[in-house]
């Protein structure tokens, strides 16, 4: 009965999860008008504000400290460290700016895409095997990647970066095995600096957004930090109450409802090209998935 209930309780708080990650371009588009690197700035200086609080109400103090430490003494997890700092940077920037852009679809795309990135760099990271199910919605995805770059005369950029940069910056942390809550604080810690370099310099010029009167948008740059934090709150309670399986499966929301919202309330272009692009790589997620589901139901059942 214990074990029913907080399979629920990890079900509802992943599906909390993605949907919060999903809608994520609305408060995004809220302070659109700041620009996408003042938003960047005070979504890591919040985050850090926000995560250091949680920590210590938590009374992960300790091991905040002791992860520190242990850190330091390996420079190899260090250089881990710093690597995932930036690369979850990057991934962030990449999409505060595809929202303040009018690029959610390309956004959506690119999340899509990022299990696909995952599977292919494990195998080119950690050497882990894959079906030939898997194989071939790897290559069905790469054909969809590369029939939208021809038709489009470029290659779909935002999306490519947020899928590789996720990616990459996952494959860091599987090889740290830090606690989420003290990775997350971390990362924003290392390049917390630069933040506060940027925003002091553009209240400084007059050209900043923050503290110059206007109250909504003072409280919409501090909320960066909850809405940052919150999800990694529940995500962490799904991924230890819920099989990997399901997980995954719940993944999916995220960028379907970015892509709706990019579609039908932002009115994004979605032409012939994009529609065949995303049909090839749903196409190669059914599969994936299918592959996936097999491998689960057969490990069960050993």
């Amino acid at each position: 009965m214990v074990k029913l209930q907080n399979r629920r309780k990890g079900l509802w708080a992943a599906i909390a999860c993605y949907i919060i990650w999903g809608i994520l371009p609305l408060y995004w588009k809220l302070l659109s008008g700041a620009g996408a690197y003042e938003i960047l700035a005070h979504r890591i200086i919040w985050s850090f504000v926000f995560m250091t609080v949680l920590l210590l109400f938590l009374g992960m103090g300790p091991l905040f400290r002791d992860t520190v430490k242990s850190l330091c003494t390996h420079r190899i997890k260090g250089a881990l460290m710093i690597a995932a700092s930036f690369l979850i940077t990057a991934n962030w920037c990449i999409f505060i700016w595809a929202v303040t852009h009018d690029h959610i679809v390309d956004s959506s795309f690119g999340y899509y895409i990022n299990p696909l990135v995952n599977v292919f760099l494990g195998v080119l990271l950690f050497h882990e095997k894959l079906s030939k199910l898997k194989w071939l919605s790897i290559i069905i995805a790469l054909i969809g990647i590369i029939g939208m770059s021809v038709e489009l005369g470029r290659l779909p950029l935002v999306s490519v970066s947020l899928a590789f940069t996720f990616a990459l910056y996952g494959a860091a942390k599987k090889k740290l095995h830090i606690n989420p809550f003290v990775s997350i604080t971390l990362e924003t810690l290392l390049v917390l600096p630069l933040a506060l370099w940027y925003a002091g310099s553009l209240y400084l010029s007059g050209e900043g957004h923050f503290l110059v009167g206007n109250a909504a948008m003072n409280w919409l740059f501090i909320g960066a930090g909850i809405v940052t934090a919150t999800p990694l709150v529940l995500f962490s309670s799904g991924a230890n109450n819920l099989p990997l399986n399901v997980l995954g499966f719940c993944q999916y929301l995220s960028p379907s409802l970015s892509l709706l919202l990019g579609i039908f309330l932002y009115h994004e272009p979605f032409n012939v090209v994009q529609i065949t692009g995303f049909s090839v790589i749903w196409i190669s997620l059914v599969l994936f998935t299918i592959s996936d589901f097999r491998e689960q139901r057969h490990m069960a059942g050993k």
